[in-house]
């Protein structure tokens, strides 16, 4: 049977209009779970069940490596702004899901909240960028990555001409690229929404970070720009030749015996969301903050080089050190390579999410804790002190648990 030039264009206006309606559905459906994700009525269902709503891989497990136990109660006072809190008030107002507490690999304390399970993988938004951060230090030691001083654009050709051409990889590592990226909700052109619609719609993050234009000299101002750990992502694709997936379970995940497997979200693309997208369950969290607190070594094996811990937890700049008034920050907290240091530091340091997700590690008091949350008020103004409360009942957690013992 013959078509006719008529029918064929009819065939393929057909076709591109089925096509269309395809893209269209699943652009809305995308929009629909990103928009929806953080609702304050379905967030804490949510922040557990990321796998089932987004395109994801997984880190895959061998032999888990086992925390000992001696469980017991944990203080359940601690002073805040010149007041005594109750910790169990603060864990439901903040919307703890899971806290763990360990000290020389026994864990003191587990327990969980709001229907979380040991075996659930919780979100951990910008944990995540600890976790890249181990893997770039790892890069150095393996000869992939030559110094920390070389424009990113020598291992990332893809972003000459955008706002990261010049800056070097440490100016990025320390949330000091001099990048603009707009974080206004409600303005739909504003970089946080680009960014958004790019994961939700199966777009490409690699794209969206040659978008970015510069708006500071790098190496000046400490500036919270997520986008930053996804270029570092992009790099360590192109030097190890691997995806992140791969070369976390390679190097860290199966090396240190992570109980569960992780779960980590990916663009249109394949490519992970290295700024935070990674969901793990409470223990591995804390097998992370082990493997700090003990400067990369892991029983004896070096997985993460000595120094690469020392430097990624210890502020090297004056707009990197903590206080409420150091005028090169945006944050009251210290900032290394992708770790953070309390607003009052005493040599401890951590790991931290949006809404309240954290590994904290003690190395005066040899202590871990591990906390996830979906915390309903985060975005409250009137709670933007809660997580530098958090910090401080970590800290007076840690001390009195050392000095009973």
């Amino acid at each position: 049977m013959a078509f006719s030039w008529k029918t064929g264009v009819k065939v393929a206006i057909a076709g591109a209009v089925l096509y269309g309606g395809y893209v269209a559905v699943n652009f809305g459906l995308g929009f629909y779970e990103l928009a929806t994700f953080y609702d304050t009525e379905k967030i804490t269902e949510n922040f557990r069940t990321s796998s089932a709503k987004f395109p994801h891989s997984v880190i895959k497990t061998s032999t888990p490596w086992e925390f000992k136990r001696a469980e017991q109660t944990i203080p359940q006072q601690y002073e805040y702004d010149g007041k005594t809190k109750d910790l169990d008030e603060f864990l439901e107002l903040t919307g703890t899901t899971g806290l763990l507490v360990v000290k020389d690999d026994t864990i003191l304390f587990e327990e969980y909240y709001q229907g979380e399970k040991d075996t659930d993988r919780h979100n951990m938004f910008s944990v995540t960028k600890s976790f890249v951060s181990a893997l770039i230090g790892i890069a150095i030691e393996d000869g992939l990555i030559e110094s920390i001083d070389d424009p990113i654009t020598k291992y990332v050709p893809k972003l000459k001409g955008s706002g990261y051409d010049g800056v070097i990889i440490r100016d990025i590592l320390t949330m000091s690229s001099g990048i603009r990226f707009t974080e206004d909700y409600g303005d739909l052109s504003s970089d946080v929404n680009r960014m958004s619609m790019a994961i939700a719609t199966g777009g490409s993050l690699d794209d969206f970070a040659t978008s970015l234009i510069s708006e500071r000299e790098p190496g000046t101002f400490n500036n919270y720009v997520s986008v930053d750990t996804h270029v570092l992502g992009m790099m360590l694709v192109n030097v190890t030749g691997k995806t992140l997936t791969d070369y976390l379970q390679e190097k860290i995940w199966q090396p240190i015996g992570m109980e569960h497997e992780g779960i980590w979200a990916i663009d249109g693309e394949g490519m992970e969301v290295a700024m935070g997208g990674m969901s793990v369950s409470l223990r591995d969290m804390a097998r992370l903050g082990r493997l700090y607190l003990h400067e990369g070594n892991w029983n004896g094996e070096r997985i993460v080089p000595a120094q690469w811990v020392k430097d990624s937890v210890t502020p090297s700049a004056p707009h990197l050190m903590a206080g409420f008034n150091n005028p090169g920050s945006d944050t009251p907290y210290g900032y290394g390579f992708q770790w953070w240091t309390p607003s009052k530091p005493r040599g401890d340091y951590m790991a931290s999410g949006i809404y309240h997700q954290f590994i904290y590690v003690d190395p005066s008091t040899n202590i871990i804790i591990a906390k996830t949350s979906a915390n309903k008020g985060f975005t409250n103004p009137e709670n933007k002190m809660q997580k530098d409360e958090t910090i401080s009942a970590f800290q007076q957690i840690a001390k009195r648990l050392a000095a009973d013992e």
